[in-house]
């Protein structure tokens, strides 16, 4: 069994919308899961827009002082 076919069979086969429907009415969230969620989103994402911040301030700061 090669590497590519491993990967192969982890991929979800195609599923019609209904079935994925089924899938996300069966998902239940308990009470802190939505905190929970919007934490984690702004605990990966902060870091990353402070770099993209820092990366552009740089560089107007580079244009200006010329």
């Amino acid at each position: 069994m090669n590497l590519f076919s491993r990967f192969a069979e982890m991929v979800p086969k195609k599923k019609t919308k209904e079935e994925l429907d089924e899938h996300y009415n069966s998902i239940e969230l308990e009470k802190g899961d939505f905190l929970a969620m919007c934490i984690a989103a702004f605990i990966t994402f902060l870091p990353v827009v402070i770099i993209a911040m820092a990366i552009f301030y740089g560089i107007i700061w580079l244009i200006m002082t010329r």
